[in-house]
This record gives structure tokens, C-alpha cells and sequence, in this order.
């Protein structure tokens, strides 16, 4: 056995074996093996003490808009955000960005933007919209980990949303290349304008009822039937669809599910009218919904948790519930959230690590190098402190519905491949992190 370039110890290691005393031997960026606690000779040796050692979180669903909206969000800050969150590899999503991921020649625009930006590995995610169907292949080759669209509006130009014909157009090609469909599944035909003042948050819930992200997934369900194609729901926020979800995986249908902490820890009726801050879409829903995503997520019905992090400039969340930006921000904060509802649920941690590490990571074709501590994994590593005080924000633009002082915790070290990005609010010397391609 070749010696180790550093040893990361601790007392709650949690591999998928759950947590133990142990030693995580690396070399070369990967982790060479896991060994009893007092197996450290011979290297640079990192002791976290009593802190969790945790896989690095993988983010599957993040906004960085970057080229062509970077004051929005850029991959400097988002990363830096990533790496201070423990979040060790993110996705980035192909809208907001000028120009889309649709093309081959926008993923490279990105892959120009974000070299030697990213304090964390970085992959990418293309977009199917109407009439690009064509250029699913070249994305694939060029290295993006799968497919986003939108069946409704998605709130910008340069990414229309796709209807039923586009859809059965694209999931053969889809279905031939192995590549996930990701969908914003809700449905346009029952959306509509707010009712009433539109700075009450009831009446924005109104105009995006639970129907329509039942019938957006019906559809998906039914395009997966037809062409084997891959699936995977965005940010389920409508616990009304889970029954139709467990009936088709209980076919074998290869539908996987996502949810975001804001639907798992807020509820509308605790939503002051007025607070754009909260406004995303799907929407927040009530308080039973939450509980009844949660109880979802237990049984395994939704696979993993995504921030779906997506900041704006304050001014456009200023205004009411028509106007506003949708889209919140909380990439730093989601180890944070989820520990404290784990903890408060008498959860074990071996689920977080599975919902935010390994599920997201196998979604993006990484499992067999991101989401555990196991030998021959990437040395992605955090060190965790549950009573830590969080450091400042260092996504672009600090505004979030989330209060950091109500969701205690600290990121004490995170590690990159091997090499430690952040400790203690402090960062390396400058960016290492790398483009990932399938």
C-alpha cells in the first residue's frame, strides 16, 4: 500500500457502513482506503475530533447564470458559497445564462466562464427546448450530465419551455443516449394571473395550484412509459403527486424525484404577505404538504435534496408576488437546514448523506466517484461542527428568506480531492475546483 498524502480522522466517520471511528487515507486526490481511527502513521494527518466527517454534499440543481448574467450569480461566488456550505460538487442548470446550454457553442461559452473560477468541481447540465432536438448528441459528447427543460414559462427568453410534441421528439434521442431528462414539471394551462392584491402570499399560491404539477406529471410519467427515457422531477413541491410517482416506480418506470429544503422547512401560512424573498415556483405550499414531502422522502418515493439556488439582484424582489424574481437563494445554508430537521425528526445522518451526497451524485452519473467516503471515491470531505457559528454569505447577493441564526452549524474544514478548500471561514490560495464531463 502506497503511503498517504493526508489523513482525515475522526470519530463520526460516516461511510455507508454509518458512523464510525476511523481513518480516511488519501492519495493522489482519492481516498486510498478507510482504516481504524489510530491507523495515522506516515502522513499530514487532519483530526476532526467528535465533529461528523461526511461525505462532500453534490448540489444537482443550481442556477450561476454565468456568462451573460453573472451579476445575478457567477461561479466564483457560487463556488466560494459551495465550498464554505460543504457542498463539494454542484450542477450547474443551462437557463439564466446568455447564451443557454442548448447548443454546443453555449456550453462551451460556460465551460470559458468558468475556468479557473471554481473553488468546488463543477458539472453541467444542457437544456431541451423546441427545435434542438439535434443537438442532444453534440451536448452529450461534449460532456453535459443530462437534459432540463420546463413545461412552463421559465421566465426567460433564451429558454422556452417545451410542450408534449418537443417532448416526444426529444426522449428517443434521450432514451438512446442514456441521458436523464430533468423537467420543471408544472403545467401552463393551469396557471394563472394572481387574484387580488399581489403582495398577499395567498393569493400567488392560487395562481399555481397543486393541479398543475399533477398534470405536467402524468405527462412525464406517460413519456417515460412510452420511450424508456430517463426521468427526474425538479423540486416537487406538490405532495398531491406522490401517489401517481409511487405507482409508476413500482412499474420499474426510471423516475427519480427531487425536493428543496424551502418546501421541507417553510410553510405559506407562516409567510407574511409582502416577503418576496420566499417566492419560487412551484410555489411553498402548506404546512400538511410539507410533512407529507417529508414522510415521502422517508419512504424513498423522493430521491434526494436540491437547493435549487437561484439569486437575483435585490431590486428584482422588490415589488409583489407578480413582479418579483423568483428564485431563492441557500446553497451555503442546506447542510445547515437539513441537520437541523434530521436532528429534530430523531432522523440518522446516514439519510442526509444519502438524500444530499450519494442520491444527486448517481443522478448525474457521478456515483462511482462523488457522494461517499469509500475507497477509490474522490477525497471530497467535510468536516462538520452541529453547534458552529456560520460565517457570511459569499453567494452574490446575501438576500434568502432563511435566518442563519435559526439553523445552527458550521462548516469546520472542506475538503477537495484531497486538497482543503476551506477551513473556519477561511480559503485556499485560489480556485482548484474542475469541470466535470460525463
Amino acid at each position: 500500500m502506497a503511503h498517504a498524502d493526508l489523513i482525515v480522522r475522526g470519530h463520526r466517520v460516516y461511510t455507508a457502513d454509518g458512523p464510525a471511528a476511523a481513518s480516511i487515507h488519501i492519495s493522489n486526490g482519492l481516498i486510498e482506503s478507510v482504516q481504524p481511527y489510530d491507523h495515522s502513521k506516515g502522513a499530514s494527518v487532519f483530526d476532526a475530533g467528535d465533529y461528523p466527517v461526511l461525505p462532500g454534499l453534490v448540489d444537482s440543481h443550481v442556477h450561476i447564470n454565468d456568462p451573460g448574467r453573472a451579476e445575478w450569480e457567477g461561479f466564483e461566488t457560487a463556488t466560494r458559497a459551495a465550498a464554505a456550505g460543504g457542498v463539494t460538487t454542484l450542477v450547474d442548470m443551462p437557463l439564466n445564462s446568455i447564451p443557454a446550454t442548448t447548443f454546443v457553442s453555449g456550453w462551451q461559452a460556460k465551460i470559458d466562464a468558468a475556468r479557473g473560477r471554481c473553488w468546488v468541481d463543477v458539472g453541467l447540465w444542457g437544456g431541451v427546448v423546441p427545435g434542438n432536438t439535434d443537438q442532444i448528441a453534440g451536448l452529450v459528447q461534449a460532456g453535459v450530465l443530462g437534459f432540463k427543460c420546463f413545461l412552463t414559462p421559465s421566465g426567460v427568453d433564451e429558454f422556452v419551455n417545451v410542450g408534449e410534441s418537443d417532448l416526444r421528439k426529444a426522449a428517443p434521442e434521450l432514451a438512446k443516449l442514456g441521458a436523464v431528462l430533468l423537467a420543471h414539471a408544472e403545467s401552463p394551462a393551469l396557471l394563472r394571473k394572481i387574484a387580488g392584491d399581489p403582495r398577499v402570499y395567498r393569493n400567488y399560491l392560487d395562481s399555481r395550484p397543486r393541479e398543475s404539477e399533477q398534470e405536467a406529471i402524468a405527462l412525464l410519467i406517460e413519456i417515460c412509459r412510452s420511450y424508456g427515457n430517463r426521468v427526474h422531477i425538479v423540486h416537487l413541491a406538490s405532495a398531491d403527486a406522490v401517489p401517481m410517482l409511487r405507482k409508476a416506480r413500482a412499474e420499474g418506470l426510471p423516475i427519480t424525484v427531487e425536493t428543496c429544503p424551502h418546501y421541507l422547512v417553510f410553510a405559506a401560512e407562516d409567510i407574511p404577505d409582502g416577503t418576496t424573498e420566499f417566492k419560487c415556483a412551484p410555489p411553498i405550499r402548506e404546512r400538511e404538504n410539507a410533512e407529507r414531502l417529508w414522510a415521502a422522502l422517508e419512504e424513498g418515493v423522493i430521491d434526494l435534496v436540491a437547493t435549487d439556488h437561484s439569486p437575483c439582484p435585490p431590486s428584482m424582489k422588490a415589488g409583489d408576488f407578480a413582479s418579483a424574481w423568483g428564485g431563492i437563494a441557500s446553497i451555503q445554508l442546506s447542510l445547515a437546514i437539513m441537520w437541523r430537521e434530521v436532528e429534530k425528526r430523531g432522523l440518522p445522518v446516514e439519510r442526509l448523506v444519502q438524500w444530499m451526497s450519494a442520491a444527486p451524485a448517481r443522478l448525474a452519473g457521478l456515483g462511482r466517484r462523488k457522494g461517499a467516503i469509500a475507497a477509490g471515491f474522490d477525497a471530497d470531505i467535510v468536516v462538520w461542527n452541529p453547534n458552529g457559528v456560520g460565517g457570511e454569505l459569499q453567494h452574490r447577493h446575501k438576500l434568502t428568506p432563511y435566518r442563519p441564526s435559526q439553523f445552527p452549524g458550521a462548516v469546520e474544514a472542506t475538503f477537495l480531492r484531497g486538497q482543503k478548500v476551506y477551513e473556519q471561514g477561511r480559503f485556499a490560495e485560489g480556485p482548484m475546483g474542475a469541470i466535470l464531463r460525463n
